[in-house]
């Protein structure tokens, strides 16, 4: 597990224990006063005597490669401006598997769809869906419906009855009759 901190911390750590080490502290009194194994004090110094200082310094974290490259995704954020239309497919809506083909056919990147959302979500694309809509759709008849017809159609609460207070008077069982 990597310790908490920047790497800038991590270094300034490690040099403490190398100088705590050189004034003549036994490796477990460095690890009690940093807050740390005292294997780890131990593979400090053994990289250090190794090394010298340069085995104390931070070494980059790079972390996975990219997919794209930045020129390959200003690329991909300026094909999501054109409609899909112009690059071959049907309809004018963008989806995060059309958007995998399209990566997949000019670039030779595969991407995962889910991945591709939340890509492109840090890039300031959200999902966007037309909202589906009848074309012989009439809203002034739509809302005159609402307005005179749907209150005489809709279902009403019945009126309360009285309850039978025969259950409720003491000796009456419903069973006995």
């Amino acid at each position: 597990m990597r310790s908490k901190g920047t790497a800038q911390e991590l270094e300034a750590r490690r040099r403490l224990a190398a100088a705590k080490c050189g004034e003549g502290w036994t490796q477990v009194e460095v690890a009690a006063f940093l807050g740390v194994h005292p294997v780890t004090v131990a593979k400090w110094m053994a990289r250090h005597r190794r090394d010298g200082d340069a085995g104390l310094t931070a070494k980059p974290t790079p972390g996975r490669p990219r997919f794209l490259s930045p020129a390959q995704e200003r690329q991909v954020l300026r094909w999501l401006d054109q409609k899909p239309t112009a690059h071959g497919f049907r309809t004018d809506l963008w989806t995060s598997r059309r958007v995998t083909e399209l990566i997949r056919r000019k670039l030779g990147v595969d991407f995962h769809p889910d991945y591709l959302r939340a890509w492109m979500r840090g890039r300031g694309y959200s999902p966007q869906k037309p909202r589906r809509r009848a074309k012989q759709k009439d809203q002034p008849a739509i809302d005159g419906w609402v307005k005179n017809d749907w209150p005489r159609v809709e279902k009403k609460p019945r009126r309360p009855r009285p309850t039978s207070s025969r259950s409720t008077k003491r000796g009456c069982s419903p069973t006995r009759w």
